[in-house]
């Protein structure tokens, strides 16, 4: 189940509403996070970052963060 939607109110977005998280991806590919993200704000700009990254305090209503923070393949040089 997605979070629910939070009216905005003084942030200059007055009389919309947006999600403000999607818990059920924790664990999920970058990839199905994306797709279930898109699938409940489809104007959703998604940056992928290292967990741990510096990120601007900046509000931006249209952007969503996911972290991640695990090693898929074994790294090799080449």
């Amino acid at each position: 189940m997605s979070s629910t939607d939070v009216p905005a109110s003084t942030d200059g977005l007055a009389g919309e509403s947006w999600q403000k998280s999607w818990p059920e991806v924790v664990g999920k590919s970058i990839k199905e996070a994306r797709e279930i993200i898109l699938k409940d704000k489809p104007d959703a700009d998604i940056v992928v970052l290292p967990a741990g990254s510096p990120v601007t305090r900046d509000l931006r209503p249209n952007r969503v963060r996911i972290f991640v923070d695990t090693v898929a393949d074994t790294p090799f040089t080449g």
